[in-house]
This record gives structure tokens, sequence and C-alpha cells, in this order.
């Protein structure tokens, strides 16, 4: 119906009452197009009453009618009607879009209730519905600036273990509020999980983690990581392997330094001799003040 579409609605229910009196039965693209009319011109209360009309004509509504609905009463603020109306999508079998999603979780974002559309899609996947391809950044994104890092944390691992992989840009945010909050375990774990699962962040987000796991001197199960991540396909750069030898020098790790160094220079990320000699009386010097830090601390025992 083009009338629709030139804003001319009152063309559109006359063509609609004219065919109807003919009896010929509306399908289902006439009735989502009035539905569609009535919620852009404001008019609410018939889209719903058009709603129900068309059940009763015996034509079942498809996503694109419940997604224009569920939107209207969100923006009219009828936040339990459109939850209610979800529901009722999946009592007549009908399947969730990711626009649908988008609609429920962004509606009730703006209302301030993120944890609510937390449980929400946590429920819906338990029920099999929640499409395998839904993006769920924004509501990550959301609760980790309200500083909810632990639910994102665990809202992630449970849509996961249920097939709904999350993008890249949810982990790298998820990845970023676990840092901000210090938990650097937990950051750690989920970088591990990414790369097994063929998943890559990007190396500037890699060398932050393994950054803060040399600072809780691990520096060794970072260089682990460092290991995976190559295997699967992520090139280090420089500060990769600078950040593991401050570990190691750090540490008092002195043949482990040594390694990353040599591997530095084999790599192309040393310019000169120079710079290979700096790192190497940084590891020497490192290794002299760790066994003297250890003979005093046996000297006061």
């Amino acid at each position: 119906m083009d009338f629709v579409k030139w804003g001319m609605l009152d063309r559109a229910l006359e063509f609609y009452d004219e065919i109807v009196r003919v009896r010929v039965r509306p399908d289902l693209f006439t009735f989502n197009i009035l539905i569609s009319g009535y919620c852009r011109n404001l008019k609410f209360g018939l889209a719903l009453e058009m709603f129900k009309e068309m059940r009763k004509m015996g034509c079942e509504p498809n996503v694109v009618t419940f997604n224009t609905l569920i939107k209207k009463m969100f923006r009219e603020g009828k936040v339990e009607e459109g939850i209610g109306m979800a529901h009722e999508m999946i009592d007549l079998g009908c399947e969730f879009s990711n626009v649908t999603f988008e609609i429920l979780v962004r509606g009730l974002g703006e209302k301030g209730k993120v944890l609510q559309a937390c449980e929400l899609l946590l429920d819906f996947s338990k029920r099999g519905v929640l499409p395998k391809g839904y993006d769920y950044f924004d509501l990550v994104d959301a609760l980790c600036g309200n500083g909810d890092v632990d639910r994102a944390l665990g809202l992630i691992y449970e849509l996961w273990e249920k097939g709904c992989v999350p993008s890249l840009i949810a982990c790298i945010v998820m990845i970023d509020g676990l840092r901000s909050s210090r938990k650097t375990k937990e950051a750690w774990r989920l970088v591990e999980k990414m790369l097994k699962e063929g998943m890559i962040p990007d190396v500037i987000t890699f060398n932050c983690v393994l950054q803060d796991i040399c600072k809780v001197r691990q520096t060794e199960e970072a260089n682990k990581l460092r290991l995976l991540a190559f295997s699967k396909g992520l090139e280090p750069d420089d500060v990769t392997y600078k950040i593991l030898v401050n570990g190691y020098t750090g540490e008092g790790q002195k043949i482990e330094g040594e390694s990353v160094v040599n591997e530095m220079l084999d790599r192309g990320f040393l310019p000169d001799l120079a710079s290979y000699n700096e790192l190497m009386n940084a590891l020497s010097t490192c290794q002299r003040h760790s066994t003297h830090h250890q003979a005093n601390k046996l000297d006061h025992t």
C-alpha cells in the first residue's frame, strides 16, 4: 500500500474497508502496513485494534508485526506490555529476530532497567529462542558502564555456553571493564578462552592484559599466553616482547628474559646491537640484584 508510504493513512484505510466489504481477505502484508501506519501516526490504540482484528480473521502475525508493536510499546512507556508481547511471540511459536532483542534490550536500557534486560536475555536463552547470531554488545557495555562487571562476565559465559557466541567488540569491552576493576585474572582467562575459540583480540588489548599479568609477577604465564596467541594467528609487536622482558627483569628471571630478547632479535624488533645489549645488561643486573636479595634474606633468617 503506497498510501501509507506517502503519508495517506486515511486512503489506505478506505482501501482496506473496500477489500473487506467485497469479501477479499487481507493478507499479512496488508495488516503489517496498516499497523505500522497507525504507529507512525501516533494512533497506537488503533494499531492494537488492527492487531486483534487480524487475529480474528485468522491471519497470524509474524516477527515484523510484533517488532512494530513492541517498539511502539516501549516508546509509549508500556514496558511490561512490550515484554508480555514478546512472551506472546513464544507462545505462538513465532521466531525472534535480532531486531526483536535489540528493541527489548535497548528499550529496557533507556528506561534504566539494564538488570531486567540481562535477566530477560538469560531467560529467553534458556527457552532456546535467542538467535545464535545476536550481538549482545550493548548490554555488556551498559553493565560494564554501571560497574557491574561480574554480571556482565557471567552473562557472556552463560550465553557462550549455550551457543550464543559474543562478538569480538563485546569481548573487548568486557576486557576493558575487567581491567578497570583490576580483575586481572578474569581478563586473562577471558582472553585465553577467546584464543582457544579462535577469536583474536587486537594487539593493543592483548598487550594491556599481558602487562597486567606481568605486574602481578606472573610473567611466565604471560609468555605462555603470548605463545598461545601466536599459534592462533595474533602477530605480537615490539611492545609485546618488551612487556615480557621487563616482566622477567623484574622477577629476576635472566635465562627466560634472554630467550625473549633473542627472539626479538630474530624477528627484527631490535634496530641495532646497542638496543640488544641494553636489554641483556638489564637482565644481567637484575639477576645480580635478585641473587643479592636472596643472600640478604638468608642472612636475616
